[in-house]
């Protein structure tokens, strides 16, 4: 029995082997792309690594922004994007959406710190601040600026990856506290609207809001904005 892997030629039992080989080559070949969506960045198959972070870099050396490449992918990340000047950082942002930004101090047309600065403003992203130097006056203005963590030049990869997630868990700790303290403000508000409009004391209007929260099964400062957007609402509610 001969046998000629694609050459067509084929002898004895020419038809059981060749049958028996298309289909181990097509198992092959789905093993394969099986253990590809396992292990390549970004895949989206079955049992893809989820990729750690999205990480925007801002800096004019092409040497840092380099090493930064290596680190991040070394580390299970991916490079979003990358921009060379200020100009270019908050388009950048607004189309990458990376989950954090890495800014150099000094770009050739103006004040990195000012950048992340807008950038944090916008709630974009949490910033971590790419120096070769931390003076006073520099970590003073990048406190006030909203900069969550810093990573000195020449970069350590070691440093890298720890100096990301305090950033990400810091601006996630001060959204939530916002949003806390928002939703905190809208209660305090319709309360207030509660006591003018029926003559309640401030624990009566509160307890108004949290019956009909627990009656109705939706969070109370959903019912507190209810309040304030609609006056239909309030003789709704019940009265002890």
């Amino acid at each position: 029995m001969r046998v000629a892997i694609g050459a067509g030629s084929w002898g004895e039992g020419a038809e059981d082997v060749g049958s028996w080989n298309r289909g181990a080559v097509r198992k092959l070949v789905i093993l394969w792309d099986f253990g590809l969506a396992l292990h390549l960045p970004g895949s989206t198959g079955v049992g893809a690594v989820r990729t750690r972070w999205r990480v925007a870099i801002v800096d004019d050396h092409e040497r840092s922004r380099a090493a930064l490449r290596a680190a991040i992918w070394a580390a299970g990340g991916e490079v979003a994007g990358e921009a060379s000047r200020c100009l270019d950082a908050t388009p950048l942002l607004d189309r990458t959406q990376p989950s954090v930004a890495v800014f150099a101090v000094g770009l050739p047309d103006g004040d990195g710190i000012e950048a992340a600065a807008e950038v944090i403003a916008r709630g974009t992203c949490p910033v971590v601040l790419f120096t070769s130097h931390t003076d006073d006056a520099l970590v003073e203005r990048a406190t006030a600026a909203g900069v969550m963590a810093y990573l000195l030049k020449p970069l350590r990869p070691a440093e890298l990856a720890p100096a990301l997630d305090l950033a990400i868990a810091r601006w996630q700790e001060a959204r939530a506290l916002r949003a806390r303290l928002e939703e905190r403000k809208v209660i305090e508000r319709a309360k207030g609207a509660m006591m003018q409009r029926h003559g309640l004391t401030e624990d009566e209007a509160f307890k108004r809001l949290r019956r009909t929260a627990m009656d109705t099964r939706r969070p109370m400062v959903e019912i507190a904005r209810a309040v304030l957007v609609s006056e239909s609402l309030a003789p709704e509610l019940p009265a002890k």
